[in-house]
């Protein structure tokens, strides 16, 4: 991560700890975890308070949530669906239980976001030459309809993701005139993360839709919203990062609406 080079030494033998250690950091109290770090608690603080979080506790707990929301296969998800959970897997129950999950994600979303963050980031977009659209897998679908929508509001965009596999040549010519908006979920995408830390690093700003600031985005993000989806059996919708997406593509077309009046 590019975080590294600005953290203190210290903070980095934590991270390291972390990164190889996730069990550990998620269950271990704060004594038995320095010891095996070679810190002082204290240090387990700072490295918490460094990635914005009120203290160590409040790390772990996204350490807990990971490890107990360990990406299942979708067998297994299927398997979880029938142990119970869906009444034996009927229709309607399953389709209850996802409607449930889909309107906590919304709920949880409307508390999270905060307002002037929002707006910093519709103006960011919308004063943009082009938009670059960065997503893969789970996340691709908010990106592939933010494009869409783009289009309609004739706004400029460009999606990464061509079949013709040039997505570094496109991204290659965005200048800091233009912006980006990556999207990536745990697991992270590696290719996401490369590809927004590349346009970051051309001076390019980024507008970032992750889920912790533990993501490889948030560092490199001048604009960041976590948003963490509720599930039902490992299985997770987009409902509120579909939502948070859309309100910002209209956001930015109205802003560049006003701006031609």
């Amino acid at each position: 991560m590019e975080r590294q080079s600005t953290l203190p030494k210290r903070l980095v033998q934590v991270a390291g700890y972390a990164l190889d250690h996730p069990d550990e950091i998620a269950f271990g109290t704060a004594a038995s975890i320095a010891a095996a770090a070679g810190v002082q608690p204290s240090t387990l603080v700072r490295f918490a308070q460094a990635f914005g979080f009120g203290g160590f506790s409040d790390l772990q707990q996204i350490f807990r949530a990971r490890l107990i929301g360990r990406t299942p296969s979708y067998e297994e998800r299927l398997r979880k669906l029938g142990a119970g959970g869906a009444q034996k897997g009927e229709g309607a129950a399953i389709f209850d239980n996802f409607v449930a999950a889909a309107q906590a994600s919304l709920e949880a979303l409307s508390a999270s976001v905060d307002a002037a963050e929002f707006e910093r980031a519709a103006d960011l977009l919308a004063g943009a030459e082009t938009i670059y659209l960065v997503a893969r897998r789970r996340a691709f679908p908010i990106a592939a309809y933010m494009a869409y929508a783009f289009g309609k509001l004739r706004v400029r965009c460009q999606l990464a993701g061509t079949e013709a596999g040039i997505d570094d040549d496109l991204l290659a010519l965005a200048t800091p005139r233009d912006a980006g908006f990556a999207v990536s979920f745990s697991p992270y995408a590696t290719e996401s993360a490369r590809q927004a830390e590349t346009l970051a690093a051309n001076g390019v700003p980024l507008v970032a839709l992750t889920d912790s600031a533990l993501s490889p985005l948030a560092a490199c993000a001048d604009v960041r919203f976590d948003v963490v989806e509720a599930d039902h059996a490992g299985f997770r919708s987009l409902s509120a990062s579909m939502a948070l997406a859309m309100a910002l593509t209209v956001s930015v077309a109205e802003k560049r609406r006003q701006r031609r009046v």
